[in-house]
């Protein structure tokens, strides 16, 4: 968008009658096509947002200069996840949705990987701490990995987990695996060799709610209700 839309008052407002085409573009388009010629690989604009597709080389790059450029300063990562279409020959997209939250800025940067090849873009933790688990949920459901990620590995699988990537367009409804061997599998799993027994452990977790969350809890037990929760 060229302006943010404001009432009489100057207060920003949710724009309407929005074209699916046709609207004006995110200012920084322009800048970014000027700065990184050819490793922005196209652009568009649908229902007014934004978008640009740059090459998985010149991600980290583009990413950090958003962030760090006084004009632009993209400081807000809402999400990074991914893609993947039924059609067998159009790519994986991997997707950052990046907010410039004193300039009421949305962008989205869209990175094509063929699904045959190597499902790698560069990790931007380094430039967004958030990143972190969004970049990890991303690998966990879809199988792209991040390099440069500090720690990439499950987090809402466990670690263990063998039948490949949920999201993914190939992967059966009901798993790979019987569910004999899922429920085998999931057991086997062994939290707390990750977490400590105080993590997990609901008695300690009581222990440091507020005094009067406890007393309800306790009256609430008394009746029997936390049993019927269970």
């Amino acid at each position: 968008m060229a302006a943010v839309a404001s009432d009489a008052s100057g207060m920003p407002i949710t724009p309407v009658n929005v074209p699916r085409t046709g609207a004006p573009a995110n200012p920084t388009l322009a800048v970014l096509q000027a700065r990184f010629g050819e490793a922005i690989v196209r652009t568009e604009v649908v229902w007014g947002e934004s978008t640009v597709y740059v090459s998985a080389d010149a991600l980290h790059d583009i990413v950090r200069w958003l962030h760090d450029e006084p004009s632009e300063r993209y400081d807000y990562l809402v999400d990074v996840t991914a893609v993947e279409y039924r059609d067998a020959d159009r790519p994986i997209e991997v997707v950052w949705h990046l907010r410039a939250l004193a300039h009421r800025r949305f962008l989205r940067l869209k990175v094509e990987l063929p699904k045959r090849g190597l499902l790698v873009v560069p990790s931007i933790t380094d430039v967004y701490t958030g990143a972190d688990w969004l970049e990890r949920e991303c690998f966990d459901m879809f199988g792209v990995r991040f390099e440069g990620h500090p720690d990439l590995r499950r987090i809402l699988m466990w670690e263990s987990y063998r039948e490949g990537f949920p999201l993914r367009k190939d992967f059966p409804l009901r798993g790979r695996f019987s569910r004999a061997e899922q429920l085998k599998q999931a057991l086997a799993a062994d939290p707390e060799a990750r977490y400590s027994m105080e993590e997990l452990s609901i008695a300690e977790a009581f222990d440091s709610l507020p005094e009067d969350m406890k007393a309800r809890l306790a009256e609430r037990s008394a009746h029997g209700e936390m049993q019927e929760g269970l």
